[in-house]
């Protein structure tokens, strides 16, 4: 596995390195020792799917309060998403920033998230669907969203939402009081 970091500290991409032959290919989605070597997760309580059959389907930005914040790795294994992350640590460097990536069937690059993030996608094919590894187990009295289209983060969604829930068309805007200290 090849790990390079984002611009936003502890988050990385990860690409898996394929050993293929006239079959095919084989790879690991996972593997404890290259995580612990990088300092990272390798404790998984979950592992969640998420299809989203229209594009444009717009999920997020979710993330969980201490003490359930969640790590989360993400591949897209069908069509293609826009996956997006917004640092919401206190102190942190890059506070308030953002970093998005397009992950795909075809280049099955993951996307880490660390504990305090947001994190949300929106889908750029019909049909896309996500399988993502989750640290904690999920607690819906810690949930919170923060608003897609916050004008003081300003993320640059690839295209326009055409499908959003209510949950995430109402999210919480973005304040210094959104900080969340990590533990």
């Amino acid at each position: 596995m090849k790990f390079t970091e984002t611009p936003l500290r502890g988050s990385y991409l990860v690409e898996l390195e394929p050993i293929a032959d006239d079959r095919g290919f084989f790879s690991r989605y996972y593997c404890e020792k290259e995580f612990a070597d990088q300092g990272l997760n390798t404790h998984w309580s979950q592992v969640n799917n998420s299809m989203s059959n229209e594009k444009g389907t717009l999920r997020g930005l979710h993330f969980q309060r201490p003490p359930h914040s969640e790590v989360k790795l993400v591949r897209c294994i069908q069509g293609a998403i826009w996956d997006v992350i917004v640092d919401l640590r206190a102190g942190s460097d890059s506070f308030g920033n953002w970093f998005g990536v397009e992950l795909t069937a075809s280049n099955r690059t993951m996307m880490y998230v660390p504990k305090g993030f947001a994190h949300g996608f929106i889908s750029l094919l019909p049909n896309s669907e996500i399988i993502y590894l989750v640290s904690d187990p999920y607690c819906p009295e810690a949930e919170e969203t923060l608003f897609w289209k916050d004008k003081s983060i300003a993320i640059e969604w690839p295209i326009v939402p055409e499908k959003i829930s209510n949950k995430d068309r109402n999210g919480v805007t973005f304040s210094v009081n959104i900080a969340i200290t990590t533990d």
